[in-house]
């Protein structure tokens, strides 16, 4: 039956359309930190349809308000009043930081970063963009110019001017042999001499914690080293929190407070988690940024009911259940594990990550080149172990991806620290 969808799948969706393993996997249902296939085999979950299931499969706070909903409007657009999308938008202005904050809904993450996009090169009236080495922001013309991850660029074609900037990645490249001090200082240096060259940049876009890229990040402070050079200039910076957002990083409600000493973004963007599946992008930003256009647009899918039902009552769960705190505790033992493990396999260059968003980084042993062969074959017997994990990496796919719902329990940790150390001692 799977391999008959296979074939179908082939026959009519792009050859560029990405799928995981060798025999494709079809998920069928799901319940808490759980899926099931079509031949019925379970999994542990630790990947999260690409950290977006945040709390747990078939949540039922989440279900029934989806049902509710649907059963009284599902979508009018944003041409008419909409109570669920200002509800959902209060709750997301209050919990930003940023003062007098806006909101725009959008259906995915790559929206979301196009939307920032426009704002910030209409206020800035600039179409130069600084972007950092090993990004990536999401899969449309825009949102591709300013990735700096060779893998996920299908062309070079742009309608902005991108510059990239150092600092992304923490233990790669020309400073990583600096203690985390000289290596900011190394990065602003970097960044000023790179000002020096340019006309005004309308912002810099950053992910505080790499996704794609592998789950890399900089030492914390950096971005904000680098807000005091931008705000001296009237740089904007936008924090793309599409997977780093919502308590995902446990120590912090978003990424960018890591960094935070020089106060919020001037725009953050989201999604993924907040619906908890559903289809919710966003930007937030000051007023002032948010309302600079001085032309009609309106969305037709963005807050739907609909999805703004979902992301009400997927919110009111993670804060009252306190996920952000669940992903800390749980996180650091689960961290801890895989280092564990990772000190007895020599294909493991390191293990990173905060939170329930965790990096395993695999190389040649010995050496610092990417190892892709051995991460696809971690990522086949953690399956045949009744695992999912995904990965990554600016160095070719070599990291192990691993973010579970951020309800993962200390059991279900241990049992898929366990299945991934032997899917470790496998390469």
């Amino acid at each position: 039956m799977t391999k008959d969808l296979f074939g179908r799948h082939r026959a009519v969706l792009p050859d560029w359309l990405a799928l995981y393993y060798e025999d494709p996997l079809e998920i069928t249902h799901g319940e808490g930190r759980h899926v099931w296939d079509a031949a019925g085999n379970k999994y542990l979950d630790f990947f999260g349809g690409i950290l977006t299931t945040m709390t747990a499969h078939a949540l039922p706070e989440v279900t029934k308000a989806v049902t509710e909903q649907a059963g009284r409007i599902i979508h009018s657009s944003t041409l008419y009043l909409n109570r669920p999308m200002v509800e959902l938008a209060e709750r997301v202005a209050h919990v930003s930081g940023i003062p007098d904050a806006r909101v725009f809904f959008t259906t995915s993450g790559t929206e979301a970063n196009d939307t920032a996009l426009l704002l910030a090169t209409a206020h800035r009236r600039s179409n130069t963009i600084l972007a950092m080495r090993n990004s990536y922001h999401g899969r449309s013309f825009s949102a591709v110019g300013i990735t700096g991850n060779r893998g996920w660029s299908p062309t070079s074609l742009t309608p902005l001017q991108t510059l990239y900037v150092h600092g992304g990645v923490r233990t790669r490249g020309p400073y990583a042999h600096l203690d985390d001090r000289a290596f900011i200082d190394a990065c602003v240096a970097d960044l000023e001499d790179l000002l020096g060259h340019t006309r005004a940049p309308a912002a810099l876009i950053a992910e505080p914690v790499q996704g794609v890229g592998g789950f890399t990040s900089p030492p914390d402070g950096l971005y904000a080293a680098f807000r005091e050079v931008l705000h001296e200039r009237g740089i904007l910076w936008i924090a793309d929190e599409v997977q780093t957002g919502w308590g995902r990083t446990g120590e912090h409600f978003w990424g960018w407070q890591a960094h935070g000493r020089s106060g919020p973004p001037d725009i953050v963007t989201f999604a993924k988690g907040i619906g908890n599946g559903m289809s919710i992008g966003g930007v937030i930003a000051r007023a002032e940024i948010m309302n600079c256009l001085d032309a009609n647009s309106i969305s037709t899918f963005g807050g739907t009911q609909v999805t703004m039902a979902a992301g009400l009552a997927n919110l009111s769960y993670l804060l009252e259940h306190d996920l952000q705190g669940n992903a800390r505790r749980v996180g650091g033992l689960l961290i801890e594990r895989l280092r564990g493990v990772a000190a007895q396999v020599p294909h493991v260059r390191e293990v990173r990550g905060r939170g329930l968003m965790i990096g395993v980084e695999l190389t040649r042993p010995g050496t610092d080149e990417a190892a892709p062969e051995a991460a696809s074959t971690v990522l086949e017997e953690a399956r045949a172990g009744g695992l999912l994990i995904g990965k990554g990496g600016g160095h070719s796919t070599s990291v192990l991806r691993i973010a579970p719902p951020m309800s993962l329990t200390v059991a279900e940790a241990e049992e898929g620290a366990a299945i991934l150390d032997r899917a470790l001692r496998s390469i």
